[in-house]
């Protein structure tokens, strides 16, 4: 007779999830608030329920086998079916109380949380927020896996699996030069200006650097920005003061970024500027779905003091 077959527990499979999110032993532990060790051995254990090697251990990276990537796959849609078990008795309970895992790309964050945590604390007393600062790909993955509850960024949001999209408002580029740039200062500058000068970007990972990546092919630039890459918006515009290049800054970013440093102009695009859509995405179907609308009501109200056009 053959043994009954053993059940994963719910501890091994995001054990097992994080470090294929993760390719890492390390940063998974941290991202589940765990020890390696604890970790290792729950990835461990399920391997020996499953009968199955589902991660190669090297001494340098984590390999996931392909049998591996299919457990993960499988593991990513328990554990976001377990979410919206509890995320529908949630919401039958009173709204906007209990846990909400906000998601924020790193192009917004900076520059709308104050305003987010300012209408959630006076208006949602009750309502437990933790934050998560992370490029768009990983929101995503963290949002089909039930990780993350609602996102706050660019739109449309894309990726593999399906999110409901909530817009909130559009902003404009503004390009910004050091202060003895020709162009330092202008309005009404046309977008083909673009052609003739070199684009500082983000690194790759960041939805703001495509966008500012189709804008530069859309008049005929190179768009790559050189050599030079950086990991958020406050180094670059430091590049910019140095002299290095130019850059495209939301508008929303502008004051603060340009308040740390006197080495900057802003040069405004002729209309219709160029700009990008921000708002919330949530997974379709989710019991909280009337709460995130009134949440983004309230939004689009307190969004108004910032220097862009809400979307009603």
């Amino acid at each position: 007779m053959n043994p009954k077959p053993r059940t994963p527990t719910l501890a091994q499979l995001k054990a097992f999830l994080a470090v294929a999110e993760h390719r890492h032993f390390r940063e998974a532990a941290a991202a589940c608030g765990t020890s390696q060790p604890a970790l290792s051995g729950a990835v461990a254990a399920l391997e020996e329920v499953l009968g199955a090697q589902l991660v190669e251990r090297t001494t340098r990276k984590v390999i996931i086998t392909p049998l591996g990537e299919r457990v993960a796959d499988h593991a990513r849609r328990v554990l976001s079916a377990l979410h919206a078990l509890t995320e529908e008795v949630e919401a039958a309970r009173r709204p906007f109380t209990g846990p909400l895992h906000l998601g924020v790309i790193p192009t917004v964050a900076p520059y709308l949380l104050p305003t987010v945590l300012r209408l959630v604390r006076g208006s949602y007393p009750d309502l437990e927020l933790h934050v998560h600062e992370e490029r768009t790909p990983a929101l995503l993955d963290g949002l089909a896996a039930g990780r993350l509850d609602v996102l706050l960024l660019a739109l449309p949001s894309g990726g593999s699996s399906p999110t409901r999209d909530i817009p909130l408002f559009d902003e404009d580029f503004v390009l910004v030069t050091p202060p003895e740039h020709e162009l330092a200062g202008r309005i009404d500058v046309p977008r083909d200006v673009l052609l003739d000068l070199d684009v500082l970007l983000l690194e790759e990972g960041h939805c703001l650097r495509d966008q500012a990546l189709d804008l530069c092919r859309e008049v005929g630039a190179d768009g790559s920005g050189g050599s030079t890459r950086a990991a958020g918006l406050s180094t670059l515009v430091q590049l910019v003061a140095g002299g290095l290049g130019v850059t495209l800054l939301p508008a929303t970013a502008l004051d603060v970024e340009a308040g740390r440093t006197d080495r900057l102009a802003a040069v405004r695009f002729a209309d219709p500027a160029p700009g990008r859509r921000i708002g919330l995405a949530t997974r379709p179907g989710s019991a909280r779905t009337p709460e995130y609308e009134r949440f983004a009501a309230a939004l689009r109200e307190v969004l108004v003091e910032l220097p862009v056009r809400i979307v009603p």
